[in-house]
Parts: C-alpha cells; sequence; structure tokens
C-alpha cells in the first residue's frame, strides 16, 4: 500500500470540505433572532458557537492539507534536483 503526503492532503480537504459544508448548512438552518422579521422566539446564541468552530477548523485543516502539498512538492524538487 502506497501512502503518500498528496493523497493524505486530498483526503484532509475532502474532509474539511464536508465539515464545512454541514457547518454552514447548520447556521444557514438557525432561526433567526427574534428582532427580526419572521423571527423565532428559540432561537439561542449558543447554537451558533459550535458550528462556527467547525468552520474554523475546517479551514485550518485546509490550511494544513495546502501546506503538506507545499512541502511534498519542495520535496519532490529537491529530488529531482539532485538527479539532474
Amino acid at each position: 500500500m502506497n501512502i503518500n503526503p498528496a493523497t493524505s492532503a486530498l483526503n484532509l480537504i475532502s474532509h474539511s470540505q464536508q465539515k464545512a459544508n454541514e457547518a454552514a448548512h447548520t447556521i444557514a438552518t438557525l432561526p433567526v433572532q427574534k428582532e427580526e422579521v419572521g423571527g423565532a422566539d428559540d432561537f439561542a446564541s449558543d447554537e451558533l458557537f459550535k458550528p462556527v468552530l467547525s468552520l474554523k477548523e475546517a479551514e485550518q485543516e485546509s490550511q494544513a492539507a495546502v501546506k503538506l502539498l507545499q512541502t511534498d512538492q519542495k520535496m519532490q524538487q529537491s529530488l529531482i534536483d539532485e538527479f539532474v
């Protein structure tokens, strides 16, 4: 079984995209504040914390995946330079 950094990075990007989609859907379906037109009376602001944190986690996972891809590219380039 061949595991390389690019595969790991792509899996991480896919996972972070899924996490971001789920968090965005949760945020989009939350009821609006009761002061707004069409607002709900049962809105609790603490319902917003978990999906916002999930979005931040997804962002950091994506950034880590990009750095992993960049490092892999640099490593491959240095190997090519070594043998050329």
